[in-house]
Formats: structure tokens, sequence, C-alpha cells
């Protein structure tokens, strides 16, 4: 006669489900994940040597004033932020977007004017862009 409960019963844990279900999850984050691009514009960062390149097309300029003013070639834009710059682009280069661009900013110019140039070019579909500087002597002074 028994009295206790002696059954012993195999306890055990089924894994498949849990793995399927994080095979899924895993799977559901891997397809929604939004691949974030880090640059849209390929820029050419400056070089401070006095090594110069020779541009086979004719550069477009964009000049930036201490102030903030742009400049397309020689033509003053009128007006601020990127539809004004956008339409000031389009009239000097046209349809030509392999154009090389090169950005010529003040070393006191605000970081956001350069940004805005380098954001209406890269709307337009501009990827050749390069920012001028000036050489560096060896001694340190530029």
């Amino acid at each position: 006669m028994r009295i206790g409960n002696d059954r012993r019963d195999d306890f055990e844990i089924n894994v498949v489900s849990l793995i399927d279900v994080l095979l899924t999850l895993l799977m559901f984050f891997v397809l929604t994940t939004t691949f974030v691009q880090h640059a849209r514009l390929k820029v050419t960062l400056p070089r401070a040597s006095a090594e110069e390149r020779e541009l086979k097309a004719e550069a477009l300029t964009v000049m930036i004033d201490r102030d903030g003013h742009c400049y397309i070639g020689s033509d003053e834009v009128q007006g601020s932020g990127v539809e004004p710059l956008k339409q000031a682009i389009v009239r000097v280069a046209g349809e030509d977007r392999e154009r090389p661009v090169v950005i010529r900013a003040d070393a006191m110019t605000p970081h956001q004017y350069v940004v805005t140039a380098m954001d209406a070019l890269g709307q337009l579909g501009f990827t050749r862009l390069s920012i001028a500087t000036t050489p560096e002597h060896g001694d340190g002074k530029p």
C-alpha cells in the first residue's frame, strides 16, 4: 500500500517552441531594421599639404563668407536657407551633376552655413565635393 506520492514524473521543458519564437523575433528585427546611411555625400576631406590636384572639369565654386552669405561663382545668393541656394546652384550648374564642387568657406564661418550648402548640393545630386584649404607650412604656421 502506497501512502505517499512516489510518482516520479520526468519534468522536461520543450525548448523547440522557444527557439522558434526567438528566431521569428530575430527575423522580424533583421527585416525591419532601417540601415542608417551615414554619408549621402562623398566629401573629399581637406588637406593641409602643399599638394595640388588638377581638376579635369571646371569646378563649381560655392563661397561662404564669415557672416554666412553664400556666393555661387561670383553671384551672391539672395535669401537664406536651402531653397534659394538650390535655385542659384541650378541656375549656374544647369543639369551637370557630375561637375566637381569646391566649397570655400571662411575659417570663422559657423559650421551650420557649410552644412546648409552641403545639404543643398546633396539634395540636387552633387557627389563630388571638396572643401578648399590653405597650405600649411612646415613650421606649423599657415
